[in-house]
């Protein structure tokens, strides 16, 4: 009995740490490059690490978390606190579901990869759309003429490229850290 509780214990603290570590790097990846973190064309390399939602739920909490520290200091200001937090949420949720019985590593990657730039991306689409129009603080145009749709459209496009970039580089470093470390434990 006892040493069921101490493995228990072991677990749960080992599950924290991680979700602790995870969420640091994310938000220190994040601020250590926060001109070009934030905003319509952006390079957020720590989105590379939103891969490990595919390996283990704990992630999820731990990027979502991630994130929100990160987002404290975002020019969109709360609308980024609950919208960049929520979307995270949601699409590394959907990643960890979609990729829970998958075995391949780069399977996972890939599936991870077309979530993150599809939903995710479209989410933060969704949320600098509405910033926009309700003149949220820090918020700034699209470049598009046109309605809802076409603001966006044009948000979307202009966030691909850098979440695509952070994707390839995330990608190669948690395919080459699965072969040493197992992500799933």
């Amino acid at each position: 009995m006892q040493k069921t509780v101490s493995a228990r214990q072991s677990s749960r603290t080992r599950n924290i740490t991680l979700t602790a570590i995870v969420a640091a790097l994310y938000a220190a990846i994040t601020l250590v490059i926060a001109p070009i973190g934030f905003g319509p064309v952006q390079l957020r390399l720590s989105e590379g690490l939103n891969h490990l939602s595919a390996w283990n739920k704990r992630y999820i909490l731990a990027l979502g978390l991630g994130v929100f520290i990160a987002n404290l200091i975002s020019p969109l200001g709360w609308v980024d606190w609950i919208f960049g937090t929520a979307g995270t949420l949601i699409m590394t949720t959907v990643t960890y579901l979609l990729t829970r019985k998958v075995t391949s590593t780069l399977v996972k990657i890939l599936i991870s990869s077309f979530v993150v730039s599809t939903l995710g991306m479209g989410i933060l689409a969704a949320e600098f759309t509405f910033a926009f129009n309700i003149g949220a603080s820090g918020s700034f145009p699209s470049g598009a003429s046109g309605g809802l749709f076409s603001q966006w459209l044009a948000y979307y496009i202009s966030v691909l490229p850098g979440e695509i970039v952070s994707l390839i580089v995330g990608g190669i470093l948690i395919f080459t850290l699965s072969k040493i470390i197992k992500l799933d434990k």
